[in-house]
């Protein structure tokens, strides 16, 4: 199989070429050439720019399949078909849990679960927008591709490389051990895929030559915000002692915590992916990795979450 992929050198991107390339399948990466620039050596790399709309490496040859790790905005994901046209097989579209709207949701929810009303008006990306502007994104390549088309909606995903501070934290924190300053209940159900998993099953779909939308969520068993950090402990070697305080106490967007009125959304259905191949490594392996990748990093600061001296004063208070 020759694979075009549009980004892949960051993260998600770069497991779905890891995993490829294990497979034996001839890879291509597009992008600006700015990051990853030693990865994969031997990987044929064309240069362009989806910012500027610069798609000119694209002119010439013809791949199976297509992963777009990197459309954020129909404009984006528009150029690119323009520029390829009938010369892919598959287009997958890796997407997002947030095009699906926020209340009104069940635990368990599928595939078929009703979306945000889309949004091409914009390219500026916030907690509104983001979602809507990847439905935009998903209607388009269903309408150029119709059978061809593939939808991956990602849920939140960790593993190592990862740089957006989720599971991260929690790992760094939890194997320092102590009391540890939960915002919110430690009942709240939490969904992290490892990212080498969501990436096994982008290259089965695509070696399946596989239609339709799936969930790329996990673990395999419910879990609880207070079982994932138990889990990063005993992967440590800790001892901790979880503190729940208040959710308002803190910076918006902490790592992982939702309001019990989005747990739903922490409670997505992956049976369609389990059966179209979504791998399902336990947290305890993903813990591991995720901290031995950090530490071998040297555990640089993090941009969301406690700093020692803000989680003392709550737990003072607590």
């Amino acid at each position: 199989m020759r694979l075009l992929v549009l980004g892949g050198t960051s993260f998600v991107g770069r497991a779905i070429v890891d995993d490829a390339l294990r497979q034996g399948v001839e890879v291509t990466l597009f992008g600006r050439g700015r990051t990853g620039v030693d990865l994969f050596p031997g990987v044929p790399r064309l240069i362009g720019d989806r910012d500027t709309g610069d798609y000119t490496a694209l002119q010439g040859g013809s791949w199976d399949a297509v992963v777009d790790v990197s459309g954020y905005v129909p404009r984006h994901v528009g150029q690119a078909m323009a520029a390829l046209g009938d010369r892919v097989g598959r287009y997958l579209f890796i997407s997002s849990q947030a095009v699906y709207v926020q209340t009104g949701v069940g635990p368990g929810s599928d595939e078929d679960t009703p979306r945000r009303p889309p949004v091409r008006d914009t390219e500026e990306l916030d907690e509104d927008t983001y979602g809507p502007c990847k439905v935009a994104c998903e209607d388009d390549v269903v309408a150029r591709y119709g059978a061809r088309a593939t939808i991956v909606r990602l849920g939140k995903v960790a593993g190592p490389y990862d740089v957006q501070d989720g599971l991260v934290y929690w790992v760094r924190r939890a194997a320092r051990g102590g009391r540890v300053a939960l915002p919110g209940s430690p009942e709240q159900p939490v969904q992290v895929v490892d990212s080498r998993d969501a990436a096994r099953l982008v290259v089965q779909l695509l070696q399946d030559d596989r239609p339709g939308a799936f969930h790329a969520v996990g673990p395999a068993e419910p879990t609880t915000m207070a079982e994932l950090i138990t889990t990063c402990a005993q992967v440590a070697g800790s001892r901790v002692e979880i503190v729940p305080v208040p959710a308002g106490a803190v910076p918006p967007f902490f790592p992982l915590t939702r309001p019990e009125s989005m747990w739903p959304t922490q409670q997505r259905s992956a049976a369609r992916a389990r059966a179209a191949g979504l791998p399902a490594t336990p947290l305890a392996v993903t813990v591991a990795d995720v901290l031995a990748w950090d530490r071998e990093r040297g555990e640089p600061p993090l941009r969301h979450g406690l700093s020692a001296t803000q989680e003392a004063d709550l737990l003072a208070g607590a």
